[in-house]
């Protein structure tokens, strides 16, 4: 306090001389000339740099920002002259004083010149919203008052986000390196495929590619909520939880002018097959482009990436989640059941489904609605499901809650609940009637994760979402053997075993290489029809007809064990799969008995990569064309071609397509291509070819980093 009171001495003498003194400054006229908002210093201050390429300056909450006033006419008199600032958002508005104190009450809005300051003719004033204040674009108007009644006044727009490093902001994540991968990464992998052959999938998020934060703020301006009501919209904005769900609803279309249209039909000629997406730069420019129509057409990691992107921008730490043997359990009975015939094929007889994989997205959040037992992660789900209090949305569900059982909690929680928990009953049919039963509690839910803070890797997350009854990290081939026990536990005293077993995760152009161990465990011989059946089928849909089977008669001695070795050739499944999966059964019976015995594998076939080399990958500098080199081998059985599209955040504007002609099994195609880095830091070029004549994509990425000089 006495540095204040020097401090307003020596100013006050300072005063004394400019003004009392001079007859001129006492008479002559003060106007704003001109607002600079400062644009570099903030965007770095407030770690919105990567926004540079917009025209508004660009925010957080809970930290101030400066802009510089230069004045005409006289200096700025604070005994004769004061100034006030007035923030609108929509019909909100906050007038406050501009004052030479810090030391202002974070319990909102302040502005305040630094009182070590003192060019009174180009004076520098920091606004500082509060840690609570609402997400939006907002005006400002700046007026200076004079002692004989002047006005004179200036205006300003800025756009407000959430502030993950501001420890007041319910957002607000610990750790440097969690605020780096989950707000400013604009880059990642997706995860697909099977636990025990995961497919990662590079995704541009592109939050700093044009217009893309204007499409995240228009997204919050056509929302219902906003419709119905501005006036609590922009108060409700405030929240992340509302916000949240606000975005959960506008990434689908079901309700709303949401960015995706959903299709999971296999017919994608009125718009883009889910699988040829990049990254939700694309995306969001054609939904904005369009006027808000709904962009065709997206699947479950489509809308999870692009709501990943939108909490991103708004400041909301944000990551993409992949729920392996995710259940949609829609009577609620937490459990899902599964239908084969006497010969192996899998039938579609239940509403429940299990999805090989459901991607969904995780944002943190403090949750004082709830209480901070429930802070941290919460889930996400845009992809429309069911609907959540009238409308197509999911979340935010603490993971906490989920793994806890707390299902009375908001919100949810029973639904996430039953994606990662359900128990499945797996039965065989033979004539409509029940002849084989079995239980499985594990396989759903059987791998959760997302990708390593800092690295192009996997990180399970397996033990957020529920207790691990066995090492998690160990993936094994699934085996089930069912008997026609009427009871729900799998029949102990069952008289055969049956595993099956992949040699490896199948390669493309290579054989599927299995085998079926058998196992007698009576002491009497038994005679066994034994069936092998093949199917293709999409992660979230039951299988097709069946491409490939085997079936015959073996006879086994008493307590005998026998290997059966099988193989389906590249031939017979490469055209039928593609980016598909393929469902693989054996099912037994027991000539005498009529007990059947069946296991099962679902399993992916594991692609070609594109190699990308960059030349010179030691020296890629900033605004310097760089060339990089995409390579493509054929390992298929058949000649193959396709589109090559090559893109990168921060790398390439938009995408770079070459269409590749026909190229013979073995063949090598390499296509060079230029890029030039627009940002300091890592960025991910990726490639993909979406082949012609076969339902497969092929991918591959490097990352790249770009140096300043």
């Amino acid at each position: 306090m006495e540095g204040e009171v020097c401090f307003r001495d020596a100013r006050s003498l300072m005063l004394d001389v400019l003004f009392l003194k001079s007859p001129f400054f006492l008479l002559a006229d003060l106007h704003i000339q001109y607002v600079n908002l400062e644009q570099a210093e903030n965007h770095e201050r407030h770690r919105t740099d990567g926004f540079s390429s917009t025209e508004a300056l660009v925010v957080r909450r809970g930290d101030p920002f400066r802009i510089s006033v230069q004045l005409k006419g006289r200096p700025f008199n604070p005994r004769m002259d004061s100034l006030r600032i007035k923030v609108t958002l929509g019909r909100l508005y906050v007038t406050m004083p501009v004052t030479f104190s810090r030391k202002a009450p974070s319990s909102g809005w302040n502005a305040f010149m630094d009182p070590n300051d003192l060019d009174l003719q180009n004076p520098s004033i920091f606004i500082c919203p509060p840690a609570f204040a609402s997400v939006g674009c907002y005006k400002f108007q700046l007026c200076v008052f004079t002692q004989q009644g002047q006005r004179r006044c200036a205006v300003g727009d800025f756009i407000l986000l959430c502030n993950p490093w501001c420890s007041e902001d319910a957002v607000y994540i610990p750790f440097e390196d969690q605020r780096e991968e989950y707000i400013l990464r604009d880059s990642g992998l997706l995860f697909m495929g099977t636990p025990a052959n995961l497919v990662s999938r590079p995704w541009s998020f592109d939050q700093y590619e044009p217009v893309v934060l204007e499409a995240c703020l228009d997204l919050l301006q056509v929302s219902p909520q906003h419709q119905k009501s501005n006036r609590m919209d922009y108060l409700n904005r405030s929240n992340p939880v509302y916000i949240s769900r606000v975005v959960s609803a506008m990434i689908n279309s079901e309700d709303d002018h949401g960015v995706l249209k959903g299709n999971w039909s296999n017919d994608f000629k009125e718009g883009v097959d889910p699988s040829k997406w990049t990254g939700s730069g694309d995306i969001l420019r054609k939904w904005v482009q369009s006027g808000n129509s709904p962009v065709k057409y997206g699947q479950c990691w489509v809308f999870a990436a692009v709501m990943c992107t939108v909490m991103r921008v708004l400041g909301i730490p944000c990551r993409v989640v992949t729920n392996f043997n995710s259940t949609h359990d829609t009577n609620a009975n937490l459990v899902i059941e599964e239908y084969y015939t006497e010969t192996g094929q899998k039938l579609n007889y239940s509403k429940d489904s299990i999805w090989n994989f459901h991607v969904w997205v995780e944002c943190w959040m403090t949750r004082k609605d709830l209480g901070s037992d429930m802070d941290g992660w919460q889930v996400l789900d845009p992809t429309p499901q069911q609907r959540s209090n009238g409308v197509f949305c999911c979340g935010p569900a603490p993971v906490k809650a989920v793994k806890s059982q707390c299902i009375d909690r908001k919100y949810d929680i029973p639904f996430v609940y039953a994606e990662v928990n359900a128990d499945v009953h797996t039965i065989i049919m033979d004539q409509g009637q029940v002849v084989g039963f079995s239980k499985d509690t594990e396989r759903v839910g059987s791998l959760i994760c997302t990708k390593a803070i800092g690295f192009p890797r996997l990180h399970n997350i397996t033990g957020d979402y529920k207790y691990i009854k066995s090492d998690s990290s160990t993936i094994s081939s699934r085996s089930s053997t069912i008997s026609n026990s009427s009871t729900l536990s799998r029949a102990s005293s069952a008289g055969v075993e049956v595993f099956l077993f992949l040699d490896k995760s199948p390669v493309v152009g290579e054989p599927i290489r299995f085998m079926v161990k058998i196992k007698n465990r009576q002491k009497v011989t038994k005679r066994l029809k034994v069936h092998l059946n093949a199917q293709a089928k999409e992660y979230n849909r039951s299988p097709s007809d069946t491409f490939w089977e085997n079936h015959g008669i073996m006879q086994l001695a008493p307590m005998e064990v026998k290997v059966l070795q099988q193989q389906i050739l590249p031939s017979q499944y490469e055209k039928v799969v593609g980016d598909n999966l393929i469902n693989l059964a054996v099912v037994l019976e027991d000539m005498a008995t009529h007990e059947h015995f069946l296991s099962s594998e679902e399993f992916n076939i594991t692609g070609p990569r594109i190699i990308i080399q960059v030349v010179g990958e030691d020296s890629v500098v900033v605004n310097k064309a760089q060339t990089a080199v995409v390579t493509f081998i054929n390992p298929f059985s058949h000649p193959v071609s396709g589109l090559l599209t090559v893109a990168g955040a921060g790398l390439i504007h938009g995408e770079t397509q070459f269409r590749m002609g026909s190229l013979h099994p073995g063949g090598k195609v390499s296509q060079r291509i230029t890029f030039t880095p627009s940002r300091v830091g890592a960025r991910m070029l990726h490639a993909s070819l979406s082949l012609s004549n076969v339902s497969f994509t092929i991918r591959g990425f490097r990352m790249i980093y770009a140096n300043s000089v």
